[in-house]
């Protein structure tokens, strides 16, 4: 179960940015043109910003458990801060003094954002996929230069309308604290939301200050254009649907030739001779790739999660979102929508039974002791009304397992509560203990580095049988190569264990 939904961190954002006064426009200095100009917040407002988004970004990813990773992240991040306009000699002094903190977050999308006020992430799926040092100096460069240029703030001023409309319709998907349809189907955050709607202006700049901060601290820049090449292969394997990096940013295909010509550039006045690709290797091997089991899968129509030891059948046809400490179904057509967590606060299932049906705003329809499930659970049936009239019934199922209180609620519209109450209850009674071992021992997928052992294709280095659901078509895109792309022996080798 992997917590905080994306509609109510939208709502916290909103409420944090409306303090802070976003209508209120602020004349201040870029600190890369040196120029002054309009700002949706001031600098300050944007360092409050970071410093309280961070906990709900940590909140809805998690951090990878890795602390030398981390801080190798941190030591590569911190060079490149360095070489930024953040830091250079004419700076006015709040720029200088500014932390810039980075974090890798527990996710397998292909994926690196920053806040406004100097927070970078990047996600252990993109560390998967950097080939060495240069390219993830330039891809944190590129970050570090959207908080230097204040992209964030100048298109919160841009678009304060357009962008508040848009949180509002988060806001809109929710219901007794839970997300929406819209929302989980997108999977967004408040990256994807507010920050990363930068204008291709602003992402060219980006790319810019990437090359520039990077080839500054004496990596070659060049390199980071391959990123770009991965990027559009995994999009074009993808269908264009996965959320990625790419999906926020302009063509790749583009930018894989701007980098090239930017490093060219700076390469006439700068040594930049740094690859790192060993040291990389090294950092990331045994990484996991893909999606952890161990913080809940689902096979066979069925939802397992090894560490809490839990099971419950999950509807056929519909989309499972799973979470840090939440999991969500949401129907095909996005008519009726279920979350577990596990509820905070409460003793028992019968305490946190009366505690959801004490809501304000709440009229309860009916509530008891469940009949049906194999553990004993309570149950709350209530109907949450609408501004635009309408009313949304909805029912919980608490049950207490393992120290826990786990809250089951499904909901849809009123008028079509029926065609659903079945399928909630399914679920809802499914949960139950888990006992196979051979699904308690599950384990991820991990990274391992090896070297070539003869010359020939690179599909010629891939054993016969890859573990699942790996390809060799996505070992290919990790690796950098084609299968058919001829590999030296002693070329170390991103491999699957």
């Amino acid at each position: 179960m992997r917590t905080l939904s994306a509609a109510r961190f939208a709502a916290i954002l909103t409420v944090l940015l409306l303090s802070v006064g976003v209508s209120a426009c602020v004349v201040q200095r870029n600190p890369v043109t040196g120029n002054k100009r309009a700002y949706g917040y001031s600098w300050q407002q944007e360092l409050q910003i970071g410093k309280e988004a961070d906990p709900q970004i940590i909140a809805q990813y998690g951090l990878y458990d890795d602390p030398e990773l981390a801080a190798y992240v941190d030591r590569i991040g911190q060079q490149v801060v360095a070489e930024s306009h953040l830091r250079r000699p004419d700076t006015p002094q709040e720029f200088k003094e500014a932390q810039i903190t980075f974090r890798v977050l527990d996710s397998p999308i292909v994926n690196a954002f920053a806040l406004p006020g100097g927070y970078v992430y990047v996600t252990r799926g993109l560390l998967a996929h950097v080939q060495n040092e240069a390219q993830l100096a330039v891809v944190l460069g590129h970050e570090v230069g959207h908080v230097a240029a204040r992209h964030g703030s100048k298109q919160a001023f841009q678009q304060q309308l357009g962008q508040l409309g848009l949180i509002g319709t988060a806001i809109g998907g929710e219901l007794l604290g839970l997300p929406g349809g819209e929302i989980l189907n997108t999977g967004s955050t408040v990256a994807g939301l507010l920050f990363l709607r930068y204008s291709r202006d602003d992402e060219r700049e980006s790319d810019r200050l990437g090359v520039e901060y990077a080839g500054m601290a004496h990596y070659q820049s060049a390199e980071g254009s391959k990123f770009f090449t991965t990027l559009k292969r995994l999009s074009e394997a993808s269908g264009g649907s996965i959320p990625s990096f790419y999906s926020t940013h302009p063509d790749p295909g583009e930018r894989e030739q701007t980098i090239l010509k930017l490093a060219a550039d700076w390469d006439k006045t700068l040594d930049m001779t740094i690859v790192g690709q060993d040291e990389h290797l090294d950092k990331i091997d045994g990484i996991v790739l893909g999606d952890d089991p161990r913080q809940g899968y689902v096979d066979g129509n069925v939802f397992y999660h090894p560490e809490l030891r839990f099971m419950f059948p999950v509807p056929r046809d519909w989309q499972l979102i799973n979470q840090p400490t939440q999991v969500a179904m949401v129907n095909k057509d996005q008519s009726a929508v279920m979350v577990m967590t596990i509820a905070q606060g409460s003793s028992s299932a019968r305490d946190a039974a009366t505690k959801f049906a004490q809501q304000e705003g709440l009229t309860v329809v009916d509530q008891g002791q469940s009949s049906g499930g194999y553990l004993p659970a309570w149950v709350v049936v209530v109907d949450a009304p609408q501004q635009d009239g309408s009313v949304i019934r909805a029912v919980a199922h608490f049950v207490d397992y393992g120290g826990n209180v786990y809250q089951f609620v499904g909901y849809s519209s009123q008028a079509a509560f029926q065609q659903y109450s079945s399928v909630f209850a399914s679920t809802m009674q499914g949960f139950n203990r888990l006992a196979d071992q051979s699904r308690i021992n599950v384990q991820p997928n991990r990274l391992k580095i090896v070297k070539a052992n003869h010359n020939g294709s690179f599909a010629s280095m891939l054993p016969n049988q890859l573990p699942k659901p790996v390809t060799q078509d996505e070992l290919a895109i990790l690796n950098q190569v084609t299968l058919n792309e001829d590999v030296s022996a002693g070329t170390p080798l991103k491999l699957v264990q």
